[in-house]
């Protein structure tokens, strides 16, 4: 069963609070309020699919603040600033630096609503991604030396006669590794098994 998205509401205004509870919280979504950026900080435990919705002016932790240490953490759900007129100049720097949009107040709730949804689909196909990337990763480490030894020689380019002589074995040896990398990977083509290689590369080099 598919975990219901939550939005996290960080305003220290009671009544912006109350309104966004009551625009949101209904069957499809569960809602969590926060007075300031510090009591988010504090609590938040990032579980896709989810958004935040932040103040982007508040005593204490500003939302801007607030957002440069989510992303220090490595916090990548997404966050929508909520702005009053003068403070787009500062919501459009902050999107520069990663935040996923921002509306400005008063808001327009239809427009709300559908910003909201896309962050929320943005996080879920976020995390569908990790948990592919972790899985491969997990598999990847259920090969032997000698398996990634071929594993990473195919992900070259290398020819089967070429990996048998640079690890100095027959053909049919390095054919039967093949085979047994292509299973472990749970790969049906070698297209399949080099771009999942890909993959895990590319997270780590994130």
């Amino acid at each position: 069963m598919n975990p219901k998205p939550t939005i996290h509401v960080v305003d220290d205004d009671e009544a912006m609070r109350d309104s966004l509870v009551w625009l949101l919280d209904d069957d499809r979504y569960e809602v969590r309020t926060y007075a300031s950026g510090e009591d988010f900080l504090e609590q938040f435990a990032p579980a896709p699919p989810a958004c935040v919705i932040l103040d982007i002016r508040m005593p204490g932790i500003s939302g801007v603040e607030v957002h440069e240490r989510m992303a220090r953490q490595g916090m990548v759900t997404p966050v929508v600033f909520v702005t009053g007129h003068g403070d787009v100049p500062m919501a459009v720097d902050a999107i520069k630096r990663g935040a996923f949009d921002f509306v400005e107040k008063p808001f327009n709730e239809a427009k709300l609503t559908s910003i909201i949804e896309r962050a929320l689909d943005k996080d879920a196909r976020h995390a569908g991604q990790t948990a592919a990337q972790s899985e491969i990763a997990a598999r990847l480490a259920r090969l032997s030396p000698r398996e990634r030894e071929v594993l990473d020689l195919v992900v070259a380019g290398k020819m089967n006669k070429t990996i048998a002589d640079v690890m100095n074995i027959s053909i049919k040896t390095v054919e039967a590794h093949r085979a047994k990398v292509m299973e472990k990977m749970g790969a049906r083509s070698l297209a399949e098994l080099v771009q999942s290689v890909i993959k895990v590369g590319e997270r780590a080099a994130n």
